[in-house]
């Protein structure tokens, strides 16, 4: 099987033409990233996807803009998303995180996934105050 190419605006189906108009309008830029012009090739992924995107990072939600670019990027960092890590870091300056506060969350990414995997291996069994 060939690797999937990029699907650009003036190839696009009308079905991904229309996601690809919302996403312009919604992120108020004519950029669309690549992850979504991969995942045009099956346009019902792309609009389940970009719907999906849309309800989970709105600006509206408990969690302010802010802090879901910066989980998005510790479960990037978590997940060796090199692309994620890319595009939610560029997210998270452009919503105000400093170096410092990437320093941190970096701090306990690193310091979560080593007790994570210390609590597994031991096989640490759940307290009874946390059931």
């Amino acid at each position: 099987m060939t690797a999937p190419s990029a699907i650009e605006y003036d190839a696009a189906s009308p079905e991904v033409k229309k996601v690809y108009d919302d996403m312009r309008a919604i992120r108020k830029t004519d950029h669309i990233n690549n992850i979504w012009k991969f995942l045009a090739n099956d346009p019902k992924l792309l609009r389940r996807t970009w719907e999906s995107v849309k309800e989970v990072m709105a600006p509206d939600g408990a969690i302010d803009p802010l802090t879901k670019e910066m989980l998005y990027l510790a479960i990037s960092v978590s997940n060796s998303c090199g692309y994620c890590i890319a595009t939610h870091s560029a997210a998270a300056e452009s919503k105000g995180m400093t170096p410092d506060m990437f320093g941190e969350l970096m701090a306990i990414v690193g310091m979560a996934n080593e007790t994570n995997r210390l609590v597994s291996g031991y096989r640490v069994p759940i307290d009874a105050i946390y059931d």
